[in-house]
């Protein structure tokens, strides 16, 4: 099928195909990370709005959707097997424009980071990094559940947080913005983690170790939830030492919630997986801004 799909394709990707190859849905995660960077940064957005805009753009449509692009063309003969409707193995990108256009938006998020300054650009160049070495060979980070799922939480997480901090600060942010991004990234392995229970089969299939087939799904489901949880009781922690317990309160509270629903996803980790990512994964999320917000009012923040 795929292959007469190809066969009769154009020779150009139509935009709603190119847009697909992108991924829009996966764009929020690190805007939303950017957007916890620049209210934890402490600094008015004032005039500085051009570049908060930017810095969005920077964090979701171009380097996250340049790390779409690059999973997909280097998946594609999975996808063809698995997925064959997908836009390279089904032909509506059709030749090496999945290639070309993961060049191309790599070369743009770099060049638009150089307009943001040189932080930005130092974590633009590791997250461009990260995400060709997650893909392609002969690393393939997604080959192994455990470096894979860090390199994506470092991208779409500490590395976007740290971007937005960057922007509002023109410099280098603040110590614990550096902190509380790692342990939020560290909290992303675990929903990667999540994540990998729809594609059980299909990994086996490729030989792909996620985590779920390395370590089965009850095992995998605990190691998830010990990545997502044991994070945020630091971050509790810190923002009680720090001067901010109110906030570490209601990151507590949103923990604690968060630990009630996982009792229920370890009753069936597989089953279940896509139900904690729409209500427990949407708290831990809640918790990160809280945390933005906290670190604002910190002395020297």
């Amino acid at each position: 099928m795929a292959h007469t799909l190809h066969s009769t394709s154009p020779s150009l990707p139509s935009p709603r195909a190119v847009l697909e190859l992108l991924k829009p849905i996966t764009w929020f995660p690190p805007m939303w990370a950017f957007g916890c960077g620049v209210v934890s940064s402490g600094q008015p957005v004032g005039s500085r709005w051009p570049l908060v805009v930017t810095g969005v753009a920077l964090a979701g449509p171009l380097v996250c959707a340049m790390s779409q692009a690059v999973n997909d063309w280097f998946d594609r003969h999975v996808d063809a097997i698995n997925e064959p409707h997908r836009p390279i193995p089904s032909g509506r990108i059709p030749g090496q424009w999945g290639l070309f256009i993961a060049i191309a938006w790599t070369v743009l998020s770099l060049a638009v980071a150089a307009m943001l300054g040189p932080v930005v650009v130092a974590a633009t160049i590791v997250g461009v990094v990260l995400a060709w070495i997650y893909s392609a060979p002969p690393l393939r980070l997604k080959r192994n559940g455990w470096w894979g799922n860090a390199a994506v939480g470092i991208s779409y997480e500490g590395l976007a947080w740290v971007t937005g901090a960057a922007v509002m600060t023109a410099g280098v942010p603040p110590w614990p913005v550096f902190i509380v991004a790692a342990l939020y990234s560290t909290g992303a392995h675990g929903i990667m983690t999540l994540n990998d229970f729809k594609s059980i089969e299909g990994d086996r299939h490729m030989g792909l170790g996620s985590l779920p087939v390395r370590l089965g799904p009850e095992r995998a489901g605990v190691v998830a939830c010990v990545f997502m949880a044991v994070p945020q009781v630091v971050v509790v922690g810190l923002l009680l030492h720090w001067g901010a317990p109110i906030a570490s309160a209601v990151v507590g509270t949103l923990l604690a919630a968060q630990i009630a629903l996982m009792a229920k996803l370890l009753a069936d980790p597989k089953g279940r997986a896509p139900w904690y990512n729409g209500t427990g994964v949407t708290l831990f999320v809640l918790g990160m801004m809280v945390t933005a917000v906290a670190l604002r009012g910190l002395p020297g923040a």
